[in-house]
């Protein structure tokens, strides 16, 4: 979209079809990235104060064009003040959900950073440092963003993360990068972006091996903290603490001024009490009865196959067939 000759949002999104044929084919337009893991946040492209205007002129297009499709996925949405109504009623969102995205605004220090968190997050880090150095434990940080060095630092980041999939005892994350897919897709992202320097893989090295590692996105002074790894071995000295202290450290001498924590809520984010943003998602459903039936059946499908994988019987519905193309989104 456009305003004045400036471009004010952009919408990437794809068209998706399930099966790839046959009277009963659901057509679903989403935000590129089909994996609500792998792409955590997704949605319209634009600054927080052009959200609404943005969100209406798609609307507007794509209403232009609900032949083409049976329901829009819409996510990424900022939920904030009226506006935020507007554009849930606007859109007539159903299934409406919320994912919460956390942040640190970063002072001019780390000491002044610091002195102002909670007193058992001081400790914490504190005790960190402590426990290494009373067994004779020295460690290495390293920020890793050169293209020469980014390819065996994923690598090793591939390897701890599946590490840290199989601890027990302690809140579990999945293993998010198990399929080749995933892999070659961060393994290709990480390639381009590593030679603007977007990308890094920080790690904390120990004997010369990495022991802990996070993928994190940097866009000017914004650091976005993706995905983590460790050694199971290194597990009772909070080693991943250590790291995004270090991480933290690095950003003051950096010139990053917001450190997002990533989307999900748990204790090893809200610990260090950041602000938080709460990104609206729902479902536009074409108004035929068509549509509507489809979507139901869909609905029904997606709490289903909800209900097996957390009952620990992995099935993946849907997947009977699967083609992409484009709805063609010119300047509105």
């Amino acid at each position: 979209m456009q305003r004045d000759g400036e471009i004010i949002g952009i919408a990437p999104m794809m068209l998706t079809l399930r099966p790839a044929w046959g009277p009963l084919r659901m057509r679903e337009l989403q935000f590129i990235g089909a994996d609500t893991n792998v792409t955590e946040i997704r949605g319209p492209i634009c600054r927080p104060g052009d959200l609404e205007v943005v969100v209406a002129a798609l609307r507007d297009y794509l209403d232009a064009r609900s032949s083409e499709w049976d329901w829009i996925q819409w996510r990424g949405l900022h939920d904030f003040d009226e506006r935020s109504e507007r554009i849930r009623s606007s859109l007539k969102l159903e299934d409406v959900s919320n994912i919460s995205n956390y942040y640190l605004p970063l002072p001019s220090s780390w000491a002044e950073f610091h002195s102002a968190l909670p007193r058992n997050i001081r400790e914490s880090i504190r005790k960190c440092y402590r426990y290494l150095d009373r067994d004779n434990i020295s460690f290495e940080f390293r920020a890793v963003s050169s293209p020469m060095e980014i390819g065996s630092a994923v690598e090793e980041f591939l390897s701890l993360h599946q590490q840290r999939s199989k601890a027990e005892n302690t809140v579990h994350h999945l293993n998010i990068f198990r399929t080749n897919t995933a892999k070659n897709f961060l393994r290709s992202y990480a390639g381009a972006t590593s030679k603007a320097g977007a990308i890094f893989v920080f790690q904390i090295k120990i004997g010369g091996q990495t022991v802990a590692a996070r993928l994190a996105i940097k866009i000017d002074d914004v650091l976005y903290l993706y995905y983590s790894g460790y050694d199971l071995n290194f597990r009772k000295y909070s080693i991943m603490t250590t790291l995004l202290t270090e991480i933290l450290k690095w950003s003051f001498d950096n010139g990053v001024r917001v450190a997002n924590l990533s989307t999900g809520t748990d204790v090893s984010k809200t610990r260090w009490r950041p602000e938080m943003i709460s990104l609206l998602n729902g479902y536009q459903v074409s108004s035929t009865w068509r549509a509507r039936i489809l979507y139901r059946s869909m609905a029904l499908a997606r709490r289903w196959r909800t209900k097996l994988r957390f009952g620990s019987v992995a099935v993946n519905l849907g997947q009977i067939g699967l083609t992409c193309s484009s709805i063609p989104l010119e300047a509105i």
